[in-house]
C-alpha cells in the first residue's frame, strides 16, 4: 500500500489523533473511506466504459482465439516433423546416390592411374 509500512501508519495515525483531536478523527476516517471506495468504483466504471467503447473485450478475445489456434497448429505441425516421412526412389531404401555405384569418370583406388599413397613402401631411411 504505497510503500507505507506499519510503523509509518502508525505514525501517521499518532500525529493525526493529536492534530485533530479523539472526537473529530472517527468522523474524518469515516468520510475518508467512502471518498475512497467511490473513487475506486468510479474508476472501474470508467475502465470499463473505456474497454467497452473502444471494443477492447472483442480485440481480446480474438487474439485469445488467435493464440489458441496458433498453439494447435504447432502442436499439429511438431507431430508431423518429429515424424518425417521417408522419400523413397522404387527401391526399399531412401533416395539418394547409391554408395555401391560409382561414378566411371572418377579414378578409384582400383584405377591403375592413381597410386595410392598408404600402398607405397616408405623409406625407412639409414638403420
Amino acid at each position: 500500500m504505497f510503500g507505507i509500512g506499519m510503523p509509518e501508519l502508525l505514525l501517521i495515525l499518532a500525529v493525526a489523533l493529536i492534530v485533530l483531536g479523539p472526537k473529530k478523527l472517527p468522523e474524518i476516517a469515516k468520510s475518508l473511506g467512502k471518498a475512497m471506495g467511490e473513487f475506486k468504483r468510479a474508476t472501474n466504471d470508467l475502465k470499463q466504459t473505456i474497454e467497452q467503447e473502444t471494443g477492447l473485450d472483442e480485440v481480446r478475445e480474438s487474439l485469445r482465439e488467435t493464440q489458441r489456434d496458433l498453439q494447435r497448429s504447432l502442436k499439429e505441425e511438431n507431430v508431423s516433423i518429429s515424424k518425417p516421412e521417408q522419400v523413397t526412389d522404387g527401391k526399399d531404401s531412401v533416395s539418394g546416390p547409391d554408395p555401391e555405384e560409382k561414378d566411371a569418370d572418377e579414378p578409384g583406388p582400383s584405377s591403375p592411374d592413381v597410386a595410392d599413397e598408404d600402398t607405397k613402401p616408405k623409406d625407412s631411411g639409414a638403420l
